[in-house]
């Protein structure tokens, strides 16, 4: 009989049984979500950027100091001078009779005679983002008046509108190609419409009571955008996981002869007791961003958990009221040919013939996928951590084309190094000497451009030196001179001028490297928080040691792996044509912390699902070897199509615009794929045929741990 104990048989039951309060309930629940959602709001963070190190204390100083400001310019570039003269004149006209535009001026002239025509925009970001509209359409009607001339403008507020707009068409697209791209692979995996329609009917479900839940943790942890498109990703992936793992279980003891009911109830018993281990080991995967001391982190980790918490939950509640209420009628619609790939018992052909050769040779099988696992994670040790710069973004964006026609005319202005120097009165003599003296030095250094602009704050304590940087601000160049800035030139200069009690260097290219070391400083951290629980957690569930330290290695290899693609594909340059990028020389600087917590937390899944089905057997008093054969040979599909919709997925992403977006995609995509093939079916069966008995061993000092009982063996029944 089966176990009827554990938490997930019975919620099983009482589902079954109370099949239309489950499924009413469930979809009240959904629906409370999204009206709570609704009317409480989700809080966004203030500033969506982490601020750390020496640039850290820079923006501090200027907050405390500076009011709010949004600066914007307008570049006129021509052949003709008195043509760019006039398209001058018309821009300032133009943008000063704009509500909430201020100090405007065209001071800057180049030396290709280009001019630049700067104001500022009254608010806050959003407010500013708001006032921008206008003054973007009256710059278009001065472009329009003015044609023999280029006239485009540029700025924080602009910017972050176009932005903010490309990244929402991007993830648009990730919606609408995710929902029948996955609903296509379930039905080849099932070979049946109904059946391939429960699982997306989960996932969906879970992802919209989660947009709706995530808003009474953002009062507390403020989420950015990514929040949302961090719960569709995973969402959609453990929604059609936990029920994939639920249903084929079903079907499988049904086509063993049990009945019906029965089969619900050992599917409950087996698979959701798995559910229930994977979801917990994903949450705790996922809190480990918590550590990261990122607000995107953080907002990232708070999506997962929810919507890892309700697909769990749904799993157990109502998937066995559908199946209930379905019966044999989950097999509706099926299409015929697709199951000659599936032989009559669930098992897939193909794999059973890559297993048996496997299980033949697990030495040779073991050392073969280690071997290729390494080649593929070296590239990794050569990683350079990066922040996606302005060169990273997309130039078919007319802002960025702007940008680069800005740049080109004065270079670096648009991403300068700012010196900020705190003073009793930053304009006394001695201080202004100073700061004279770092703008000749750094000018004549070769690594910075002109002109140095100084702007001081009113009560005179702070200023700002703007000195526009050499490179594209994430580069080796920039990098080089942003060293000899800090170590050099600024302690040289007014570092150690009377007065001054605080020089700090920020922009763009300061910012990147302070972020950096700080990601580094707390991936450690990070990474033995999601180690060290994963082990206790697996350690208790299936009472051995070498179970919990062999999953962990596996998993590494993994995610080793997925670095060494990433690292090949987008740092060394690989495939740009194929890809649509250009590499920025790194690979970005938050992906390898949420590679690995997300990668660990989803590749257990199939890890946990498998050496359930595994211990069972063993429970059941066949041999290890043998258990891993039947075991890995009746999930294998399973696991199989589970990861292919992981695959598809977040393959999207690599299609998407943005290089941060790609490199996501492709690295969580490659991880998913080496996971469920290369370790779970050959590095897993052969490691565990090796291992033998020692699978299970657990020194003495441990056997207190309480010991589960994954199955007996269920008898068959008609009923």
């Amino acid at each position: 009989m089966t176990d009827n104990k554990n938490f997930a048989a019975r919620m099983g039951r009482w589902s079954a049984q109370h099949r239309k309060k489950a499924i009413f309930g469930w979809l009240a629940f959904v629906v409370l979500s999204l009206v709570i959602g609704g009317a409480i709001g989700t809080k966004a963070p203030e500033n969506d950027t982490t601020y750390v190190g020496d640039s850290g204390k820079a923006h501090e100083l200027v907050d405390r100091h500076y009011p709010t400001e949004n600066v914007e310019s307008v570049i006129v570039k021509g052949g003709d001078p008195r043509a760019v003269r006039a398209a001058v004149d018309d821009t300032v006209a133009a943008v000063s009779a704009q509500k909430g535009v201020y100090d405007v001026n065209s001071d800057q002239v180049a030396k290709d005679g280009s001019v630049l025509v700067d104001f500022k925009l009254r608010g806050d970001e959003e407010a500013a983002e708001k006032a921008v509209v206008p003054v973007l359409a009256a710059v278009d009607r001065v472009q329009a008046r003015n044609s023999s001339v280029f006239v485009g403008e540029f700025g924080s507020a602009s910017a972050n509108k176009a932005l903010s707009k490309a990244f929402e068409d991007d993830f648009k697209k990730a919606e609408t190609l995710s929902l029948p791209i996955t609903l296509i692979i379930l039905v080849f995996a099932f070979g049946a419409l109904v059946a391939a329609g429960v699982p997306l009917l989960l996932g969906l479900s879970a992802v919209a009571a989660a947009l709706g839940l995530v808003a009474l943790p953002s009062q507390l942890f403020p989420l950015g955008d990514e929040a949302a498109s961090i719960i569709l990703l995973v969402g959609l992936a453990v929604g059609v996981d936990y029920t994939l793992f639920y249903l084929r279980r079903e079907r499988e003891e049904r086509a063993r002869g049990v009945g019906h009911r029965e089969a619900i109830h050992i599917a409950a018993a087996t698979s959701g007791r798995a559910v229930l281990i994977s979801g917990i080991t994903v949450i705790v995967a996922m809190a480990g961003m918590f550590l990261a001391g990122d607000q995107t982190f953080t907002g990232l980790a708070v999506g997962a958990i929810t919507v890892v918490l309700v697909a769990m939950i749904g799993s157990v509640t109502v998937v066995p009221a559908v199946l209930s209420v379905l019966g044999d009628r989950v097999e509706k619609g099926r299409i015929p040919f697709l199951g000659r790939l599936r032989r009559s018992d669930g098992e897939s052909r193909v794999w059973n013939t890559v297993l048996d050769a496997v299980l033949r040779r697990p030495l040779i099988s073991a050392v073969a996928a280690i071997a290729v696992l390494l080649a593929l994670a070296f590239p990794a040790l050569g990683m350079r951590a990066v922040l996606s710069g302005t060169d990273d973004l997309p130039r078919n964006l007319p802002v960025m084309q702007v940008y680069d026609e800005i740049n080109a005319s004065f270079p670096g202005g648009q991403i300068p190094a700012v010196v900020t120097i705190k003073a009793e009165d930053v304009t006394a003599p001695g201080v202004t000497a100073a700061v004279k003296d770092l703008e000749a030095r750094a000018v004549e250094s070769g690594r910075f451009n002109g002109p140095v602009d100084v702007n001081v704050s009113r009560d005179k304590h702070v200023a700002q030196i703007s000195i526009p940087i050499q490179g594209n601000g994430t580069d080796d160049v920039s990098m080089e001179a942003l060293a000899d800035l800090r170590q050099t030139l600024v302690a040289q200069t007014v570092g150690r001028a009377d007065g001054v009690s605080a020089a700090y260097v920020a922009g763009m290219t300061a910012e990147t490297k302070d972020y950096v070391d700080f990601l580094k400083g707390r991936a450690p951290l990070v990474v033995g928080f999601v180690l060290l629980f994963a082990f206790l957690l697996l350690l208790v569930t299936f009472r051995s040691i070498v179970i919990p330290i062999k999953a962990i290695v596996l998993n590494l290899l993994s995610v080793g792996a997925a670095y060494g693609v990433l690292t090949w594909v987008f740092q060394d340059g690989h495939l740009e044509g194929l890809l649509g990028f250009e590499s920025n020389g790194g690979v970005t600087a938050w992906l390898p912390i949420f590679l690995f917590v997300i990668l660990f937390g989803l590749s257990m899944d199939y890890h946990v699902f498998i050496l359930s089905r595994v211990k069972e057997a063993v429970d059941r008093g066949m041999k290890t070897e043998d258990a891993v054969a039947h075991s890995i040979k009746a999930t294998a599909s399973t696991v199989t199509s589970a990861a292919v919709v992981m695959v598809a997925v977040f393959a999207i992403f690599a299609t998407l615009s943005f290089i941060d977006f790609k490199q996501m995609g492709v690295g969580l995509a490659v991880a998913i794929l080496i996971d469920a093939t290369l370790v779970r079916a050959v590095l897993l069966p052969a490691t565990m045929k090796l291992l033998g008995k020692w699978n299970w061993y657990l020194p003495k000092q441990l056997h207190w741990l309480p010991e589960f009982r994954h199955e007996a063996e269920p008898s068959p029944s008609r009923a």
